[in-house]
């Protein structure tokens, strides 16, 4: 097995970047910084919740509402931060939030649309 492993992360390597100067570039506004601690936080606390609610579902803990409600406003703070140096609001966000779901589900919520979406109209909506 111990072979296989082996094999296994030499094979994989090969698909992984090595223009590390180029991503250090990328890296070197402070936008970007933001940008990237952002994304990184908003996927940190979204695991905090989703820890909540694994360990009521599934090893019946008690939810702990006052927690889920504080890692919310974690999320709320990253996508802030997100928005501020993306150049946006969470208005602009929430609109073209509902813009996607009134082109995505005019009639409302389906399994078969949800499952068959065109996102190339999508887009388009969101661009104009």
């Amino acid at each position: 097995m111990k072979y296989a492993t082996l094999l296994y992360q030499e094979l994989s390597q090969r698909t992984n970047t090595t223009d590390t100067k180029s991503i250090t570039d990328r890296l070197a506004p402070h936008q970007t910084q933001q940008i990237l601690h952002a994304g990184i936080g908003l996927a940190t606390e979204s695991g905090e919740v989703l820890d909540q609610i694994k360990k009521h579902v599934y090893y019946g803990k008690e939810l702990d509402k006052v927690n889920l409600i504080e890692e919310a406003g974690d999320v709320l703070w990253y996508v802030a931060t997100l928005l501020e140096y993306v150049g946006s609001t969470f208005e602009e966000a929430m609109d073209k939030n509902i813009q996607k779901l009134e082109t995505r589900f005019p009639e409302g919520f389906t399994k078969d649309k949800a499952l068959n979406r065109d996102l190339k109209t999508e887009r388009t909506g969101l661009e104009s």
